[in-house]
């Protein structure tokens, strides 16, 4: 297995499986107070370089139930000093570092000049810990990943190109579905495609794709700068909104997951967020566990 986590394509499907098996033991463990303490006297430097609540809180409270101690490191990386500096003192004091950052760049350099591991909790273009997270939470209900299908409304952003790279380890089929000129990049979803497990496909019919489909997994829209632009991405994205009306005509075990932090209206409707089929609270719990156990097994 690699030292780090920063992209599930490092990973093969075998040790994404053991990832996904102890965030269910972990799942137990949590609920009946139990945590494994496995953790205990290892220390963990965290690099928030980046926005977001969700993954930090649960990483601290994570940490801190497993026995471990975490510290936030201070500044943003690659200001003052090198990324490969700030890496060399944190391997003084350290067993691990967890950081979110600007750009996928930043990651890698972390990742090549530690010599403990180092885990992604998010760059511009990758989100390995979300993806774990909504794939515990999915097998633990439906009682399998074989098969499912998941239809990923959106550009090609930071959680597009992880459940592109699930795909491309297990056995299910993921499809992005988009306005012309927002596919992931051919070349990277050529790489994704080499000797893949699953299905990995593009379309620009929602409707039709939402037939057949498991899960329907919502993002943000591209940001926009002016009223200009956000008129123009809006007429080529309102098309492709996930709304009540689409989700009552898709299968009736349809998962729906708009990521956070949603905007209604935008990528998703106002009824839409009403309706009874979404799942995005009680998925993110298992966001929590499968993080734990990239930390049990990794650190």
């Amino acid at each position: 297995m690699s030292k780090d986590l920063i992209t599930l394509l490092d990973h093969s499907q075998e040790e994404i499986t053991e990832i996904l098996d102890l965030a269910e033991r972990l799942r137990g463990a949590w609920g009946s107070r139990t945590v494994p303490q496995s953790l205990a006297g290892k220390s963990l430097a965290l690099i928030w370089d980046a926005e977001g609540f969700r993954n930090r809180v649960s990483f601290e409270l994570g940490i801190a139930r497993m026995g471990g101690t975490w510290v936030q490191v201070p500044g943003r990386l690659d200001e003052r000093e090198s990324v490969e500096d700030v890496v060399r003192y944190l391997d003084n004091w350290f067993d691990g570092i967890v950081a979110r950052t600007q750009t996928y760049d930043h990651m890698q350099r972390l990742a090549a000049a530690s010599c403990h591991p180092v885990i992604n909790a998010r760059t511009d273009i990758n989100h390995p810990c979300e993806i774990l997270g909504d794939l515990a939470y999915l097998r633990a209900k439906r009682g399998r990943l074989d098969g499912l299908k998941v239809v990923f409304a959106g550009e090609a952003t930071n959680l597009c190109h992880p459940w592109f790279a699930a795909a491309a380890r297990l056995p299910i089929e993921v499809v992005q579905v988009c306005p012309e000129g927002y596919e992931v990049a051919a070349d990277w979803l050529a790489t994704a495609r080499d000797g893949a497990v699953g299905e990995l496909r593009v379309s620009h019919d929602l409707d039709a794709e939402l037939v057949d489909a498991g899960v329907v997994y919502t993002d943000c829209w591209p940001w926009s700068r002016t009223e200009e632009d956000h008129a123009r991405i809006a007429a080529g994205f309102l098309p492709h909104q996930i709304t009540a009306a689409r989700l009552r005509s898709a299968p009736d075990d349809l998962v729906f997951l708009p990521c956070p932090p949603v905007t209604r209206g935008e990528e998703v409707s106002a009824d839409a967020m009403d309706f009874l089929g979404h799942h995005v609270f009680e998925t993110k719990e298992y966001l929590l566990h499968a993080q734990n156990a990239v930390l049990t097994m990794l650190i």
